[in-house]
């Protein structure tokens, strides 16, 4: 029984994808930054001591002059943060975008074209103002017709995402409803700042 259900754990394991190999990857290499750091010291005489920093629960060492010293506080934190997705934006993105490409649900299937850009499609669409007035004036009615179909369609994919943002637990599914609320709200603000 036990290797039935050992077996059905083994089944449900998924390796982990190349953004949590980073991380593990750069704790790994922190920590080892962290153990030769903490070397360097205790050779230079600092003592380990019994306790632990209470900003990062690294080991603290003390030097000659009894002064508390936190290798990873006073050394480390700024190197690792930038590759860190709970402390990084950038790296919280990459992070998303790389499981958004590995899997291909359903869901994401039926997710509504991206918005961005969608204004400075409909910016080439428009007449150009270097032909004379004449040739413009007829394409005239039909740019404000496309303009306004365009304005409707993107204020539906903005209700349509934010209803699912509303319905929604997953961080990484509405970190990519906001971002689409938000090209769609750019390409409104281009529509709309297009001369008519």
């Amino acid at each position: 029984m036990a290797l039935s259900a050992a077996g059905h754990d083994d089944a449900e394991w998924e390796p982990p994808s190349e953004a949590e190999l980073k991380v593990i990857q750069a704790r790994r290499e922190r920590q080892d930054k962290i153990s030769k750091l903490m070397s360097e010291y205790l050779l230079k005489g600092y003592r380990m001591l019994g306790e632990c920093c209470d900003e990062c629960g690294t080991i603290l060492l003390q030097d000659k002059q009894k002064k508390l010293y936190c290798v990873t506080c006073q050394e480390l934190n700024s190197d690792v943060d930038k590759d860190n997705p709970a402390l990084n934006a950038q790296a919280a993105l990459s992070q998303v975008r790389e499981r958004q490409l590995a899997t291909n649900t359903d869901e994401m299937a039926s997710r509504p074209e991206h918005c961005e850009g969608a204004a400075l499609g409909l910016r080439s669409s428009a007449p150009d103002p270097a032909l004379p007035v004449s040739t413009a004036a007829p394409n005239a009615p039909l740019a404000r017709n496309t303009l306004a179909a365009a304005e409707e369609t993107i204020l539906q994919k903005i209700g349509w995402a934010s209803q699912h943002l509303q319905e929604t637990t997953s961080v990484e599914r509405s970190i990519q409803l906001c971002s689409l609320i938000r090209s769609c709200t750019d390409a409104l603000k281009g529509i709309r700042e297009l001369p008519q």
